[in-house]
Order: structure tokens, then C-alpha cells, then sequence
């Protein structure tokens, strides 16, 4: 089918080069030969009288007016995949689909194993791709590159939808053979001790580190680690403390080397939401899957002392 000249299969395979930057990838994504591909780009190229994918070194760059048409191409492609997936009939047992999820270190320890174990029994034919959060991680969902995210609310993008799936609040761990600490931290202590923080890859920094600037509470940051589940194997044997999220910590309840205590002060809670974009809010899929996730959270709930509550309202 073609629209003023241009051959709307074309579409595809430009979103493909411009996401990948690769021809033989863009093809392979495709299920087309690599001079399938070749060709595809070289009637783009000419359609838009633009080289579109430039050869710097051994990489390919878009050109100024690809990276102009990619996310607009991006948005058409997935409004189309809307339109198209909402009129069929959604039968979990049969979902074939990739699923791509923007999470967190701390939703790959604590919310994605249950839900993908669900989805293993529910939804066989489903496969994920699971991408680590960034910095302003709503981006890669604006952009079409995921179909949902996990995040604290206030990562979350105001343009978009979202729903809290649970609420979790924060503890500290400490080496379990801290005599001189008692169930509750004191300020002095917290303050005076050196502490486990997770840096976030892309910079910024963590949510848990965020609630102790704005409750007034000084860090001594001794070690910076990437990860939240290292967090408590970091503080066994050390005087040093971390404070982590409580369904995180109770992962570690196993480890003799360390126990749990409470901060010198109330931190707000974590608001654990999921997101996707507003025109794919009638997506079936989308749908399902987050009613799983809101099951999957929901289990938690059985355990008073996972200090894990469903929310009572909407975000």
C-alpha cells in the first residue's frame, strides 16, 4: 500500500534501522534477508533524498532527519499494533508476543520472580526482555522501545497513566552482631555511621537516599554499590548500615550475618507503580498483564510482617 508514494511497508523497516543502526539486525528483527534490508534503506533514501544511516568509523549514525522521523515512525507503528491487537480477541494461553519491562535492581529481586513464574504457567508463549532502569526512565516508554515500567511514582512521567501496584516501607540492616544497637537506630548512630548506598548506573541517585535528604537525615557514604540485593551482603561483618526497602531486606532474613532495624525516623513509604502510555490503554495485553502484576504484588499481603500494603486508592 503506498501513501503519497511511499510504500507504507517501508515504515517498518525504517523504525528497525533507526532502533537498531544495523542493517543485518533491522533484517534479522524483520524476518527478511540482509539485501532485503539493503534494499529497503536504499528506497528510503531515496524517497526523503537522505542518507538517513551515515558510516562513522564502524558504526552507523542516523542522519539529522532520522533522528527527526524515528520516534514519530516509532509512534505510528505502536498506535497501529494497538489498533489492530485491540480488535482480536486476547486468549492468554495463546499470547505470543514479546514483552518489553523497564525495572529496577529492586523489582527483579522482589516483584518480577513471581510474576514471571505466573506468567510461565499462564501465558507460556509470552517472552520478556527485561531492560534496567535509567535516569528519567519513562523516556524509553514514550519512545515505544518498552511496553511497561516499574517504578517509583515519582519516576513516573505525568503524561502517561500509571497505577500503584503496592506500598513499601524502609528499614535498615546492620551486622547482626551490633550489640550497641538496639531495634531502632538513633540519629547519632544513623548519622555517625559509615552506609551502603546503591548508586543508580545511569547517576542520579536512589529513591531511599532521596527520603533521608528530605527528612533531614545526613549519609556518610562510605561505599557506592549498583545494586540494591548487594546492600545487606555489603553490610555483613562492617559497622556500616543501609537502608533498604523492608520486602527487600526480608529476602536476606535467611542470612544469619545480619538482622533488621528500624531508622531513627518514620521515611515515607515506596509507592510501587506501573506505567504504560495512554494510547495503549485499551490494549488487552497491557491489561492482563498488569491485573497479573497487581496479583502477583498482591500475594505479600498474606505476610503482615512483609510491611507490604495494596493501596487503598489510585495514584
Amino acid at each position: 500500500m503506498r501513501f503519497h508514494n511511499l510504500d507504507l511497508n517501508l515504515l517498518a523497516a525504517l523504525d528497525a534501522l533507526c532502533r537498531h543502526r544495523n542493517v543485518s539486525r533491522a533484517a534479522e528483527e524483520l524476518f527478511i534477508s540482509q539485501s532485503a534490508m539493503s534494499n529497503a534503506l536504499g528506497r528510503l533514501r531515496d524517497y526523503f533524498n537522505d542518507p538517513l544511516l551515515i558510516q562513522i568509523g564502524r558504526r552507523m549514525e542516523l542522519s539529522p532527519l532520522a533522528l527527526n522521523l524515528a520516534p514519530q515512525v516509532r509512534d505510528i507503528l505502536v498506535q497501529v499494533e494497538t489498533a489492530t491487537s485491540t480488535a482480536r480477541p486476547f486468549n492468554p494461553a495463546e499470547a505470543a508476543q514479546r514483552i518489553s519491562l523497564i525495572i529496577s535492581d529492586y523489582s527483579l529481586h522482589t516483584v518480577i520472580p513471581p510474576f514471571l513464574a505466573a506468567m510461565a504457567r499462564r501465558a507460556p508463549g509470552l517472552t520478556f526482555n527485561l531492560r534496567a532502569q535509567q535516569t528519567l526512565p519513562h523516556l524509553l516508554l514514550e519512545r515505544g522501545e518498552a511496553d511497561l515500567l516499574l517504578a517509583p511514582l515519582p519516576f513516573c512521567s505525568q503524561e502517561h497513566p500509571s497505577e500503584v501496584l503496592f506500598t513499601d516501607d524502609f528499614c535498615c540492616i546492620v551486622d547482626a552482631g551490633r550489640a550497641d544497637i538496639g531495634d531502632r537506630l538513633t540519629r547519632a548512630a544513623f548519622e555517625s555511621a559509615g552506609h551502603i548506598v546503591m548508586q543508580p548506573p545511569n547517576g542520579g541517585e536512589s529513591f531511599a537516599v532521596r527520603l533521608c535528604r528530605e527528612a533531614g537525615l545526613t549519609l556518610r557514604e562510605d561505599v557506592r554499590t549498583f545494586s540494591f540485593a548487594s546492600m545487606p551482603l555489603l553490610v555483613a561483618g562492617t559497622e556500616r548500615i543501609a537502608v533498604v526497602q523492608r520486602r527487600l531486606a526480608l529476602t536476606h532474613l535467611g542470612n544469619p550475618a545480619v538482622r533488621l532495624v528500624e531508622p531513627p525516623v518514620p521515611l515515607p513509604p515506596l509507592e510501587q507503580a506501573v506505567q504504560w502510555r495512554e494510547h495503549r490503554g485499551r490494549d488487552p495485553l497491557l491489561a492482563w498483564l498488569r491485573a497479573e502484576l497487581r496479583q502477583s504484588c498482591g500475594s505479600a499481603e498474606a505476610d503482615p510482617a512483609a510491611g507490604i500494603k495494596a493501596p487503598t486508592g489510585g495514584p
